[in-house]
């Protein structure tokens, strides 16, 4: 059960994910404020009481309102939460700089790089805010369908030291929702955005035809990627190891719910890119992910043969086959280097 104090919750972004985390709230007994983009599509989930487009089958409770107004939400607010998209997560700080400054500290859901700068989100929020709030992201295997459905879930909340982290973790925190803490922002802000790369290079995979050997060995040589990016970057392998590196990995390279996977196997069937983006109907975080891991990859002289081939796909117009030809032509190595 949580044991939190009930408090007012602004929740910025009304796509699958901001939704279900606003409804756990919700269940929780805060008073819940559901922010999006658009006025006319936060109108609709008013009158609906539902969000039918992004997570349809889930009403409303009474203490989950929809609101247009972004900076009134924000003021009026004890804790804010943002679940936008990574490409709009700046936008929506320098939008919202005002009032987000004078937070004393700030959470997200997000799970990406900066476009701007191809950095760390919480680098982002440092960067945009001033003075910029303790900053906390959420992030673990969570498909929203299932936190929605109250299914057991673990996730992890972190930010820079873990004596501010508890107040936070106790609002998600229920009997079907577990939060661990960690100290490692970096290590599980890299987890949270390779592990989308990885489920695109899965799902190529996939649609190749190729069987669960060749699965096995992306999910584990990827998470080797993931750690190397996330140790030359200030993390920890430790976390990349945990919750938000091979947990959201396993499941993110392991169910359809996963649109980065769907994506890679629409990519890997012979499907365009614009083509595949049509199947999803939704962001795909990985796909830009890809272009900016690589690009860190190459900066930094990190060994990450999947993102590379990942990338030559989605970029340069590599065929699927051939990445898996590339990979498998690589000089033999000891697996651990």
């Amino acid at each position: 059960m949580t044991t939190a104090t009930p408090k007012t919750i602004a929740v910025l972004g009304a796509g699958s994910w901001g939704t279900a985390l606003a409804l756990l709230l919700a269940r929780n007994g805060h008073q819940i404020k559901l922010w999006g983009y658009k006025a006319e599509f936060q109108r609709l989930l008013l009158k609906e009481k539902e969000n039918h487009i992004y997570l349809p089958g889930y009403s409303f409770p009474e203490n989950l309102l929809p609101v247009i107004d972004l900076e009134t939400t924000i003021t009026n607010s004890d804790e804010v939460l943002i679940a936008v998209p990574s490409k709009g997560f700046r936008q929506l700080l320098e939008t919202a700089k005002k009032p987000l400054s004078t937070l004393s500290k700030l959470s997200w859901a997000s799970k990406g790089f900066d476009q701007q700068n191809q950095g760390l989100l919480h680098e982002v929020v440092r960067e945009v805010l001033d003075p910029a709030p303790i900053p906390m992201v959420i992030s673990g295997p969570s498909f929203a369908l299932e936190v929605a459905s109250q299914q057991p879930t673990a996730i992890t909340l972190a930010g820079e030291r873990l004596d501010q982290l508890e107040e936070t973790a106790n609002l998600y925190r229920n009997e079907q929702f577990r939060v661990y803490t960690s100290d490692d922002i970096i290590g599980v802000e890299v987890g949270g955005a390779l592990k989308n790369v990885m489920a695109i290079a899965v799902g190529i995979s996939q649609g190749l035809g190729l069987g669960a050997n060749a699965k096995a060995a992306l999910i584990t040589r990827g998470l080797a990627e993931m750690s190397r990016l996330g140790q030359a970057l200030g993390g920890r392998q430790e976390t990349l190891m945990g919750l938000s590196g091979a947990g959201d990995l396993f499941l993110t390279c392991s169910d359809t719910q996963s649109r980065n996977l769907r994506f890679g196997q629409a990519i890997g069937k012979g499907a365009s890119i614009q083509e595949a983006f049509g199947t999803i109907g939704q962001v795909v975080e990985g796909y830009d992910a890809t272009a900016i891991a690589y690009k860190i990859s190459q900066q930094n002289r990190i060994d990450m043969p999947i993102v590379t081939q990942t990338f030559n796909v989605l970029y340069d117009n590599l065929s699927p086959a051939e990445a898996v030809n590339n990979l498998l032509r690589r000089e033999p190595k000891p697996e651990h280097h």
